[in-house]
């Protein structure tokens, strides 16, 4: 079954398109990360996938084949916007009442169970929280839905660094109770990396980058050695990214196993450093399926 799954999706607004021939086959079970720079598609992406928007071609699926927005798929799939949006004029604890009376199967201890550790007060209106606390409740409301796939677009913005960690850790305490899917989009790659083992890299529209986690890192490589023998490199191996600093080059390969030229080191690679990499070269793609060996110079794989 996959959690979400993508077929030449396009999106258009008027005469600029946030999103070109995306297509993607995400497995449920597991938490993806999906990054990129701004106006990368990212939001565009996630509002396909949950219903908010409509492709202009191509199609968008979740939890095995049900149309997103549907009826079916609404029921399954929750989701935490950028700004939390909430109805401020409401009080936390109406907030709780009213979201219960829109979902059958709400699990409304969970959220009490969550407003009590954080001391949210609950006869404040929404309002007058601090972005934090709103996102804090946007998510306890979501989770309470019991989702198959929950999606959240950059929450971590409202959040001071302490608010992060413990965002994230109830997170995936509700990951490993409940048991579903997440595709969580952050600029913060180092904190994805903690619990994602999942990762899209999202560009200009395009996907760059897809796959397990740990499938990424045995593929790629992070290799450094002569300046002068980089060109011969570069016909070796396909090459995402390379750098030179005086007589020492450093480039991030494709490698298929291959061990590094006898001159040149195998450094630590990190997913960051991957991401920064796929990044810096819009053009570089490594996705599922056949794919072209030729390197191109200083840059990526076609």
């Amino acid at each position: 079954m996959n959690a979400v799954e993508t077929r030449a999706l396009s999106k258009r607004y008027r005469g600029t398109w946030a999103l070109r021939d995306c297509t993607l086959a995400v497995p449920s079970g597991h938490v993806v990360a999906l990054v990129g720079p701004n106006g990368a598609g990212k939001t565009t992406l996630l509002h396909c996938v949950v219903g908010l928007a409509r492709p202009t071609s191509g199609t968008v699926t979740v939890m095995d084949d049900m149309p997103a927005g549907s009826e079916q798929a609404l029921g399954a799939v929750s989701f935490v916007a950028q700004n939390a949006p909430l109805l401020s004029h409401l009080t936390v604890e109406a907030t709780i009442s009213f979201t219960a009376t829109l979902n059958d199967s709400f699990d409304t201890a969970l959220v009490e169970a969550r407003t009590e550790e954080l001391a949210l007060p609950l006869k404040r209106r929404v309002g007058r929280l601090s972005g934090g606390q709103q996102t804090q409740l946007a998510l306890s409301l979501a989770l309470a839905r019991r989702p198959a796939l929950l999606v959240l677009d950059e929450p971590l913005a409202p959040l001071d660094p302490l608010a992060r960690h413990d965002f994230m850790g109830y997170l995936m305490a509700q990951v490993a109770e409940q048991r579903f899917s997440v595709v969580f989009s952050s600029h913060v790659v180092s904190e994805l990396e903690r619990v994602a083992d999942y990762l899209i890299v999202l560009t200009e529209g395009r996907v760059q980058l897809a796959g397990g986690i740990d499938q990424l890192l045995e593929e790629h490589a992070h290799w450094s050695g002569p300046a002068e023998e980089l060109g011969a490199l570069e016909a070796s191996v396909p090459v995402v990214y390379s750098e030179v600093a005086g007589r020492l080059a450093r480039a991030v390969v494709r490698h298929a196993g291959t061990e590094p030229p006898w001159n040149w080191e195998d450094d630590p690679l990190d997913v960051e450093e991957l991401v920064l990499a796929y990044l810096r070269t819009p053009q570089a793609r490594a996705l599922p399926g056949p794919r072209s060996p030729a390197a191109v110079r200083h840059r990526g794989p076609e």
